[in-house]
């Protein structure tokens, strides 16, 4: 009530109600409301604002307007934590920039914390924060607790920071995931379906997945003859009904969490490994689009969609199909010669597309740190690049996805990129030029992006500059409006090929099967953006600790690393640990990724700090 009640006095409201005008009476006695004719307004000394408290920043949030926020410090939070609706006065700075001090919590939400024991006293892990709280004399230094945020009473001992098991459940606690863990809901995954389903039983479809995969999505198939490629999809919405107890919670998940170790999937283990999983020998239901391709213009010259019933003929590894390509074989079976027949030939196809989709879209060198563990500690860094059979898998995707947002309506759930901003390209052309690489702004955004990775070519910094560039985009996010995605150069695009892991390509499925689009479509593009973005922080919170856990081991070890942040003086381990991230304690002003050999100082498990000294 209070929030609403001076969002109504800041805007200047004349109407209140009996219960609000006994509420402005106790503000208006402390001076903290002043009447004003028939109006009321807030004493200019006090503010009322929202707490939201980030990693290393606390900021008091206006009610009405971004502009009027106050960074506060940490000492000044009085008790109150993020989400609380406070009562802050303003404090003379003769320096000019605006103070205030948290005196009053008008409305504390109650809410779980997480904390750990340091030096006898409570600190918040997402923060650091010190709680003071007599109780903290109880525990061991390092316990890691799960306590309410006003009363600090404990509600679970979680176990202690030393403990390596434990990086799962905090990074779970802290970013409110943990009701992944429970217990699957029970599903009925029988294959019923009384429609006439398309019989593509016959056809040697297969599918094309990292060693690990237990979730097989997609799978292939291309008439050499005809020139049509299948591209199958596993039919997800058949098992899951739109509005049920299934489908409420996997819009909660919205995506499935892959850790180094173990996957939490968006969807029950019975679906998203068995009966929704394209399994070799076994009869799926599939979603599939059957593209007529055009290889004189490198395009889709016709695409139907329908549901159908397939059998992957075979499971392959990226590894094995890589093999395949640069014409080694193995040993094979009929049933693999058949595919390799045709595989063979769509890659050839598929490098010519890619080629004419590079004309408009961007290539960049983008590498991925697989972290490898053995009992909970990290062992080793698999550094995974795109290879010829990623690619071949990665541009059938892409013409799925793009017949499947031509199929939609003007409202859908189209994957959108916008264009960086004239300021972010102007930024990253000095960025460049200070690399001592010379290059200028075109004509447009484009040109400018493609003239910086043909001079980085030259220079031998194109993964450095590709870092920059990708620095320099807009996030890509999921919208009911069609806005182009900019970076793959498409103008219409949505996720449609791995509704197993992804919500987005669910409820594009059940457009295009119902020709209807939920009602509440904005709210759902905009709640899944944003949980899309928190599960990778989520993941990364979770690594980070894996790093700082190995750098604690080896205090004093000589590593290398390449400078990311001249401003923060930061730097990443580009050997042996690749990705590891360290704060350089004798930074000197080094040139951005200038290479250096460093040995660590010091590694914090709780706030995943690597201080490193430069050699």
């Amino acid at each position: 009530m209070l929030k609403e009640l001076f969002i109504k006095i800041q805007t200047n409201c004349k109407d209140y109600s009996k219960e609000e005008l006994i509420e402005i009476e106790k503000f208006l006695k402390d001076e903290i409301v002043i009447k004003n004719d028939d109006t009321f307004e807030l004493n200019s000394k006090y503010k009322i604002a929202l707490v939201k408290v980030g990693k290393n920043i606390v900021i008091l949030e206006d009610l009405i307007s971004e502009h009027k926020n106050i960074k506060i410090e940490f000492d000044d939070l009085n008790g109150a934590y993020d989400g609380d609706l406070v009562l802050a006065k303003r404090v003379f700075n003769p320096r000019s920039r605006i103070r205030a001090k948290i005196v009053k919590i008008l409305d504390g939400k109650k809410n779980d914390v997480l904390v750990y024991i340091k030096d006898k006293a409570f600190y918040t892990i997402k923060e650091n924060i010190k709680l003071e709280n007599k109780d903290a004399l109880k525990y061991q230094d390092g316990d890691v607790l799960l306590v309410d945020n006003k009363s600090l009473e404990l509600i679970k001992n979680l176990g202690n920071i030393k403990e390596p098991k434990i990086d799962e459940i905090i990074s779970l606690t802290l970013y409110n995931e943990t009701f992944r863990l429970e217990k699957h809901l029970e599903v009925d995954a029988n294959m019923d379906d009384k429609k006439q389903r398309v019989d593509l039983r016959d056809f040697a479809f297969c599918t094309i997945d990292p060693n690990s995969a237990k979730d097989h999505d997609d799978a292939i198939y291309f008439d050499v003859k005809e020139n049509i490629l299948y591209v199958a999809i596993a039919d997800v919405s058949y098992f899951v009904k739109e509005g049920s107890e299934l489908d409420v919670l996997a819009f909660k998940k919205s995506t499935s969490v892959y850790l180094p170790t173990k996957v939490l999937p968006m969807l029950p283990p019975i679906l998203s490994e068995e009966m929704c999983s394209l399994k070799e020998g076994q009869d799926r239901y599939s979603y599939v689009f059957k593209l007529h391709l055009d290889l004189e213009n490198q395009n889709v010259k016709k695409a139907e969609l329908f549901e159908a019933i397939i059998n992957s003929h075979k499971n392959f590894s990226y590894g094995r199909i890589d093999r395949v390509i640069e014409g080694h074989f193995d040993q094979y079976s009929k049933v693999e010669k058949e595919i390799f027949d045709y595989l063979i030939p769509l890659y050839e196809i598929s490098k010519k597309i890619r080629k004419r989709r590079l004309l408009k879209g961007y290539d960049f060198r983008t590498t991925e740190n697989r972290l490898k563990l053995k009992n909970d500690n990290l062992e080793s860094i698999d550094v995974e690049t795109s290879t010829a059979s990623h690619q071949l898998v990665e541009e059938c995707m892409l013409l799925a996805n793009i017949e499947a947002s031509k199929k939609v309506n003007t409202v859908g759930i189209y994957r959108i990129h916008e264009e960086p901003a004239f300021k972010a390209i102007s930024k990253l052309v000095d960025d460049v030029n200070i690399l001592g690489v010379n290059v200028k702004l075109q004509s447009d955004v484009h040109d400018t992006i493609v003239h910086i990775q043909e001079k980085a070519k030259i220079s031998m910094m194109s993964a450095e500059i590709d870092e920059l560039i990708i620095q320099a985009q807009t996030q890509a996010k999921y919208s009911s409006k069609n806005l182009g995605h900019f970076g793959l150069g498409f103008s219409s695009y949505s996720h449609f090929t791995s509704p197993i892991r992804r919500y987005s390509d669910l409820v594009l499925h059940r457009i295009l099967k119902t020709k209807q689009t939920p009602k509440n479509i904005e709210e759902i593009c905009e709640y899944i953006s944003l949980n899309e973005r928190k599960v990778d922080q989520l993941v990364w919170d979770f690594e980070d600790r894996k790093y700082a856990r190995w750098a604690n081991e080896h205090i004093d070890e000589e590593i290398k690393v390449k400078i990311v942040d001249t401003e923060k003086a930061r730097a990443v381990c580009y050997e042996k640990m690749f990705g590891m991230k360290v704060v350089l304690e004798n930074y000197k002003g080094q040139k951005l990724f200038s290479k250096m050999r460093v040995k660590i100082k010091s590694a914090d498990i709780v706030t995943k700090v690597i201080v490193a000294t430069i050699m």
